[in-house]
């Protein structure tokens, strides 16, 4: 059975060889591109399941292929997992801001980049086979996991999927408060490396949206968030 497909965009073919490699492994296929221009070109042209980018490219950087390809319906949902040497909190923050599923700074592990890839295609199985009436009403707001979709009057949210993650995990617990550790070992699985600011990002991104029913995420001083009984 045919496994997912890969595009690893970065400059430096040795480290696109040493991630195909170790991909290839796993049975994945793979694509590669040494251009944010080129990546942008193969995905109208290819079927993508994940994209591994870096950052620091020539011509279009990493960045401004995230927002290309999140601003598109067509490509909007392909998970992105950033890898570059840009490991400043600021960078990770405004990569996850722009939608990134995961980021991970150079020197990296392959072996850890694996598991981190794997951790995203279980949890998109997972979602995919919750039963079709996984819809959760909150007076006004939907959330449907099915299609991946938050509605408020029948409005639809332009969510990040962390976004949506965030807000359909505390919404099944509702009244309940989470430290922002918790909160990544639901979302993102056990020990994974995120720093705390990173989740007041999404969230301060999710009320952004929310705009007047910003209320019902709460900030329990402290301690984490819940969402509103």
């Amino acid at each position: 059975m045919a496994k997912e497909t890969i595009l690893i965009v970065d400059d430096e073919e040795d480290i696109i060889e040493l991630i195909k490699y170790n991909l290839k492994k796993e049975g994945y296929s793979i694509l590669t591109a040494l251009t944010g221009e080129q990546a942008i070109k193969i995905t109208k042209q290819s079927q993508l399941d994940l994209i591994v980018l870096d950052l620091m490219l020539p011509g279009i950087d990493g960045l401004e292929v995230t927002k290309y390809l999140k601003n598109n319906e067509q490509t909007r949902d392909i998970p992105i997992v950033m890898l570059t040497a840009k490991g400043e909190e600021s960078d990770i923050v405004t990569g996850l801001e722009l939608g990134a599923n995961d980021y991970m700074s150079k020197p990296f592990s392959p072996k850890v980049l694996v598991a981190r890839i794997r951790a995203i295609f279980r949890r998109r199985k997972k979602n995919t086979m919750e039963p079709t009436d996984s819809i959760k009403q909150e007076g006004d707001l939907t959330i449907d996991r099915t299609r991946h979709v938050v509605t408020i009057q029948g409005n639809t949210l332009d969510l990040t999927l962390s976004e949506f993650e965030l807000l359909s995990f505390l919404a099944d617990k509702k009244g309940w408060v989470f430290t922002r550790g918790q909160i990544v070992d639901a979302i993102r699985g056990k020990n994974y490396a995120v720093t705390e600011r990173s989740i007041d990002v999404v969230i301060v991104g999710l009320r952004k949206k929310l705009k007047n029913y910003a209320s019902i995420i709460e900030t329990v001083r402290g301690v984490g968030y819940r969402f509103k009984e």
